[in-house]
């Protein structure tokens, strides 16, 4: 890996994990343009860590709910649980899934085909963002927290998009969704990269600390930025231009894999 590719990779990382149009496709498409097979090696061990600077950013940015209460804590847990228990008992096949290329283009094409409809759907959610919150119980969490699973079983897919729409769902408004789907990838993308820097640490080379520490930090500060656009513009233009560039991205990954 060269300080291009973990500058790249870091960016791509920081700009779309939380918006809904699959941060793990760009950086597939990332790894592959710099000859990287994300799925071995040191490849796949900073894809998988540097997730820890762009959650960084959602805790600096909402930093006032992280200290309101105990409670909000307990019910990240039980929203994360399902994401948990899906890990511990399909991890072969969900990984198994990150390989296939095809899947994961599939997923982002008709991902954005039901993203440019999905307002329609909702229209009551969609447009009603400056109601009151809706309370997010402990049962209304771990109903998003399955949500997010699909996109465990659906590369491509997007974690942001369904948990955003799982949200939108259960009778949240587009704004209330995707701060909650921020909120939710915290203790999701935290256990993923500690697991894996838990499971990798022996192996990581001197220069390669240093690649992680510079596309972390690189990657949250995108992500700050990538955070507060993404929420201004779902709140005044909703899904559908997402949804375009999805439906884009899907066949501009396919054309270049295939031609």
């Amino acid at each position: 890996m060269t300080w291009l590719a973990v500058l790249i990779l870091a960016l791509i990382e920081g700009l779309t994990e939380f918006l809904p149009i699959s941060s793990t496709g760009h950086l597939v498409l990332g790894a592959n343009f710099f000859g990287l097979d994300i799925e071995k090696g040191f490849t796949k061990i900073f894809e998988v860590n540097i997730q820890f600077g762009a959650i960084l950013a959602v805790v600096v940015i909402y930093y006032k709910k992280f200290f309101q209460s105990f409670e909000f804590y307990l019910k990240l847990v039980v929203g994360v649980l399902p994401a948990v228990i899906l890990a511990l008992l399909f991890k072969d096949f969900i990984d198994k899934n990150l390989e296939s290329l095809y899947m994961i283009i599939a997923n982002l094409f008709f991902g954005g085909i039901l993203l440019v409809f999905v307002d329609k759907f909702f229209p009551e959610n969609a447009e009603n963002n400056n109601a009151q919150e809706k309370e997010i119980s402990y049962l209304l969490s771990f109903q998003i927290g399955c949500f997010q699973c699909l996109a465990m079983l659906l590369p491509g897919l997007s974690r942001s998009a369904s948990t955003i729409l799982g949200g939108m769902a259960m009778g949240l408004n587009r704004k209330q969704s995707a701060e909650f789907s921020f909120f939710l990838a915290v203790p999701t993308m935290f256990l993923a990269s500690a697991y894996n820097l838990l499971k990798s640490y022996k192996t990581i080379q001197p220069q390669e600390w240093q690649f992680l520490a510079v596309g972390n930090l690189f990657a949250f500060l995108v992500a700050i930025v990538a955070i507060k656009f993404f929420v201004d513009i779902l709140t005044k233009y909703g899904f559908k231009y997402f949804g375009y560039y999805r439906i884009i991205f899907a066949i501009m990954m396919f054309l270049i894999l295939n031609f």
